[in-house]
């Protein structure tokens, strides 16, 4: 494919990118979305402001997993349907190899108590993590913590601040909250033609691991189930787990209490996004067919709604309504993203040790430049089984 004139990069550093992202991207939904913003906007300049602002509303605007949506645009931006198709996968694939080994793992030891005690430590951490990942996005989608930015922008932080405490409160992101956002913003800033004439507003759119061991039927089943959630859960990781725990463990009794909650542990601690817990859950139910069934119909949905919708997205996207319309929705998804970071922090953060670990994280990565992501899970995970080992 011929390289676009606008493109800083090639499909294949973008695909490599993702590759690596989806290798040591420790912190689910919210610090995916702060790293892509930190290195392709900021640091490597491949995309503008504008281009990760659209990706950003899209991804929360339509159904599925908003990191791995958000890197199916960025994908598409300047490589279209090849570019979303090699960024998707590079994304998901090296997260879905790990859950898919340590399915193999579970099958033989039939417990993960020292994957709960890296867990503690690991948990902990990830809240440092995304904390900064979600200041650092309302900073720049949102409006400096300053008296004169907010007196400025008051109706984006207000939107802000309503996305956080709806959040926190009803312990999922409202898909309506952020259109109305969108729509409100909209009508004050650059309200288009249709709204100044008052007309009717428009419709909204292998052997002792279980590896083979399968039945068809029970394919299908998850086939079913996990298209259906792909297609109808909005929002980050954290929306799709109670969706996740009516059906798999109320409704078809394929997993008991217990290993639900371990494939929740499972998803938290590899990288990638959160949602590859399908594939987790998968290969109990029906060993490496029921994963890659399960991980492929919770993905499809949002591949295509992306790639269908982001070419007229884009096309509108430089209105001056629909970029009003854009920013209302960036307001709350990122204060969206926020409430998630307190609603994670009240379950990982359960008595003094974590607290520290969680402060800690926060304060190395904002004053030693050196320090990754990746060495500051590795170094909780080994924390989390000396305290646990010790209390």
């Amino acid at each position: 494919m011929v390289k676009p004139a606008t493109s800083k990069y090639q499909l294949s550093e973008l695909a490599l990118y993702f590759l690596k992202l989806g290798t040591w991207g420790f912190g689910g939904p919210v610090a995916l979305v702060g790293y892509m913003h930190r290195d392709l906007v900021e640091q490597k300049q491949w995309l503008t402001e504008e281009e990760y602002k659209e990706g950003l509303a899209l991804a929360q605007l339509a159904p599925g997993p908003l990191a791995a949506q958000l890197g199916i645009y960025i994908g598409f931006v300047h490589y279209g349907l090849l570019g979303a198709t090699l960024t998707g996968l590079a994304f998901v694939l090296p997260s879905f190899a790990m859950v898919v080994l340590l399915g193999m793992i579970y099958q033989l030891y039939s417990g993960l108590t020292w994957m709960r005690d890296v867990f503690y430590g690991v948990g902990a951490a990830v809240i440092g993590i995304i904390a900064i990942g979600a200041y650092k996005l309302t900073l720049k989608s949102v409006g400096k913590l300053t008296v004169s930015a907010v007196k400025t922008n008051w109706l984006l932080w207000l939107f802000y601040g309503a996305a956080i405490v709806i959040t926190v409160i009803t312990q999922q992101e409202q898909i309506l909250l952020f259109v109305g956002c969108g729509l409100l913003y909209m009508a004050v800033k650059a309200p288009p033609l249709w709204m100044k004439k008052r007309t009717t507003l428009p419709a909204l759119l292998l052997t002792g691991i279980g590896f083979w061991n399968f039945s068809k039927d029970t394919l299908v089943q998850i086939g079913l189930f996990f298209l259906k959630a792909g297609t109808f859960v909005f929002g980050s990781g954290l929306a799709i787990v109670p969706f996740l725990h009516a059906g798999v463990v109320n409704d078809y009794h394929w997993l008991t209490e217990n290993q639900f909650v371990d494939s929740v542990a499972v998803a938290m601690i590899t990288p990638g996004p959160v949602v590859i817990t399908v594939g987790f859950i998968g290969y109990l139910v029906s060993g490496f067919p029921g994963a890659a069934v399960a991980a492929l119909a919770t993905f499809l949905p949002c591949f295509l709604f992306t790639v269908i919708l982001a070419p007229y997205f884009k096309k509108i996207a430089k209105n001056a309504s629909i970029k009003a319309f854009v920013d209302g929705i960036t307001a709350a998804v990122i204060g969206a993203l926020v409430g998630s970071v307190i609603i994670i922090a009240t379950r990982s953060i359960i008595d003094i040790p974590t607290a520290v670990i969680a402060v800690g994280s926060v304060l190395l990565l904002a004053y030693v430049k050196k320090i990754k992501e990746p060495q500051l899970i590795g170094t909780a995970a080994v924390l989390g089984i000396i305290i646990k080992n010790l209390l």
